[in-house]
């Protein structure tokens, strides 16, 4: 990063929060370790989600029945689920006319520790995730353990997790959506897969959110770029 830059870069930080979703680097060790953004924890009993315009925590809806998501929850930051996650989904379960659910990928954090809240960044070790599908869209839920977790850190992939704490994620995944009276199951868990899956999701995750919306590393030099053509253009217009 040219020294111009990279002192924006330090004069933006110290100025503005980061937005949790584009702002936020998923990690140095990533896929390896990822900083997870926290959105919603199990005593909560209404749904949180990030507004993806401002980067605010919002109440996307209350939990209308009793099933409570059983760990923390949220997202990879700079993920997007969009082609090549899809086409990975698709590769899997055999699927026609998949597509991406257009959202950060999500990531469910398996700790010993009661967290009263989200809205706060961890760093988490994935060690698997479910092969969801909403209606035809692909909606992986990556499993992960708290790095450093005493009683999960220790788990390297998703065979060796309880099975009962994975069957309270499927049930919580399978009903959250799925309202009395409904006959149709909106949503199906076609797949659970382990560590260097989840690393290849994760990768491809990755690889969408650059086509959509570019290089990260690039856009202080964008910043720069526009301010300095703001500015030329404010002399133009002074020397008229």
């Amino acid at each position: 990063m040219p020294t111009s830059d990279k002192a924006l870069n330090e004069l933006v930080a110290l100025l503005f929060q980061a937005h949790p979703w584009h702002g936020v680097v998923p990690g140095d060790d990533a896929p390896r370790v990822v900083n997870t953004y926290i959105e919603i924890v199990p005593n909560d009993t209404v749904k949180y989600e990030l507004n993806k315009a401002s980067g605010h925590l919002r109440l996307d809806r209350p939990q209308r029945y009793s099933s409570l998501c059983p760990m923390p929850y949220g997202f990879i930051p700079q993920t997007y689920c969009g082609e090549a996650v899809a086409k990975r989904c698709a590769e899997r379960t055999g699927g026609k006319g998949i597509k991406g659910d257009g959202d950060p990928l999500d990531i469910c954090v398996l700790t010993e520790k009661t967290i009263a809240h989200g809205n706060f960044f961890v760093r988490a070790k994935p060690i698997g995730g479910l092969r969801m599908i909403d209606g035809k869209e692909a909606d992986d839920k990556i499993v992960a353990v708290l790095d450093s977790d005493v009683a999960f850190g220790h788990i390297e992939d998703i065979n060796e997790c309880p099975e009962g704490l994975l069957d309270r994620l499927r049930h919580y995944f399978l009903s959250y959506k799925q309202l009395p009276g409904m006959d149709e199951r909106r949503v199906e868990i076609a797949e659970t897969y382990g560590r260097d899956e989840a690393t290849e999701v994760i990768e491809r995750s990755f690889q969408d959110y650059r086509a959509h919306f570019g290089a990260p590393e690039d856009r202080i030099g964008e910043l720069r770029r526009l301010l300095l053509a703001d500015v030329a253009g404010g002399v133009d217009k002074a020397k008229q």
